[in-house]
């Protein structure tokens, strides 16, 4: 009874179709082989064949025929006397092979095969998953939700797969529920207590790098190239994108026709604001571009130190910035020189006041929290709120509320 149950078990290694078959006819091997040794210490005179496909095998032995005065051995050798009541022609010095039935080696040997067997195979399974996903670091998968919880999410592949996509690598306004359907680009495969782990992200630059590729023929021909993404997932991404044939707008082909190549990528991102920008060498306008869809009057850079200053009207300054000075900061990590913003003063403004002018009531680190966010004058101070002035900058009601007393002073 064991033996056919092991039969049956075997019978479903030909199911593995995701393993290589030779690796796992030389797992089968070895298992086998070890039985053998544990049960006569030499097991190099048996042949092990194995059919994965038909989900069966068979124990050879091979023994060598000596006189029966010689005979010492009953798995290496065979007796003349024995040997001729198989077939009358054997000699001695020929091998006899005969076929070795797992009943023959008891309850327990089985029972012990089909355990280091069962080991055998799920290691193997596991180390094809680790194979499978290493090897696609970096491409998006799709899945479904099978359970929630707090710190993350486990979501089952088409082939049964579990794969973990952590709170921190989700869009802030995604929710899932059990059975949901979702996208996800793999971001990392490491070996936990024997385990593959597959962690997804739907908060990588590379995430959107895929959506792109998968949206914009020309982007998955090589036609148009995407040299940097930066995001804040959920709120805005910058995409920077270059195509070597001139016959191809590589924004306007990213866009699509009334923004319909844009708007799934939109929809997968839960209404993230996407500018797609033309890339260029000339730092001045790759500039002007990242800080769009701010006007620019003018730009100065010090390309050694990385820097650059731009002068913009009053108006444009907090299209700039941003909200929560969003827009500065992604184009500053796109461009990778650091940024800072002017106000272009006209007549009426000639009145204003420079806010380092302010230098000996106001601390520089304090006037420098205003710049950071294009507030480098008195007025632009004072048009705001305290409560803005909070969102716009890392300052505290208090000392906002200082700034604001020594500036009216001023104009008193």
């Amino acid at each position: 009874m064991e033996n056919l149950n092991l039969i049956d078990y075997f019978s479903e290694f030909k199911e593995l179709k995701n393993i290589n078959r030779e690796i796992l006819i030389k797992v089968l091997e070895d298992v086998f082989k070890s039985m053998l040794e544990k049960q006569f210490e030499d097991a190099d005179n048996y042949d092990i064949i194995i059919n994965p496909d038909k989900g069966d095998f068979e124990i050879w032995r091979n023994r060598e025929v000596v006189a029966d005065e010689d005979f010492s051995d009953p798995n290496t050798e065979i007796s003349l006397t024995a040997a001729k009541k198989i077939d009358d022609d054997y000699e001695v010095g020929e091998e006899v092979t005969d076929e070795v039935k797992l009943e023959s080696f008891g309850r327990r040997a089985i029972l012990a095969l089909r355990q280091n067997l069962s080991s055998k195979i799920l290691e193997l399974e596991k180390d094809n998953i680790y194979s499978k996903y290493k090897d696609r670091i970096g491409q998006i998968v799709t899945g479904e939700v099978y359970q929630v919880w707090k710190r993350e999410i486990l979501i089952i592949d088409d082939e049964g797969n579990e794969l973990i996509l952590p709170k921190n690598e989700q869009i802030p306004s995604d929710y899932f529920r059990k059975g949901d359907s979702v996208r996800a680009v793999v971001i990392r495969v490491d070996m936990r207590n024997g385990s593959p782990l597959i962690v997804l992200s739907r908060t990588s630059s590379v995430f959107l790098e895929r959506l792109f590729e998968l949206e914009v023929p020309e982007i998955f021909d090589g036609l148009i190239t995407i040299k940097k993404i930066v995001r804040m997932p959920g709120d805005r991404a910058k995409v920077a994108v270059e195509s070597y044939d001139e016959r191809i707008d590589p924004v306007g082909a990213c866009v699509g026709m009334k923004g319909s190549r844009i708007h799934g990528i939109v929809r997968e991102l839960h209404n993230e604001n996407i500018d797609v920008i033309n890339y260029t060498n000339n730092i001045s306008l790759y500039i002007s571009r990242a800080l769009s869809p701010a006007r620019i009057n003018r730009i100065e850079v010090d390309e050694k130190a990385k820097k650059s200053e731009i002068y913009l009207d009053p108006d444009q300054v907090s299209k700039a910035i941003g909200k929560n000075g969003l827009n500065i900061k992604l184009a500053i990590q796109l461009t990778e020189y650091d940024i800072d913003v002017y106000r272009d003063l006209n007549e009426e403004d000639e009145d204003d006041v420079k806010l380092e002018e302010f230098s000996d009531e106001i601390e520089a680190w304090i006037i420098e929290q205003f710049k950071a966010v294009g507030l480098d004058t008195a007025k632009s101070v004072l048009a705001l709120s305290i409560e803005e002035l909070e969102k716009r900058t890392d300052l505290e009601e208090e000392t906002i509320g200082d700034v604001l007393q020594v500036l009216k002073e001023e104009f008193e």
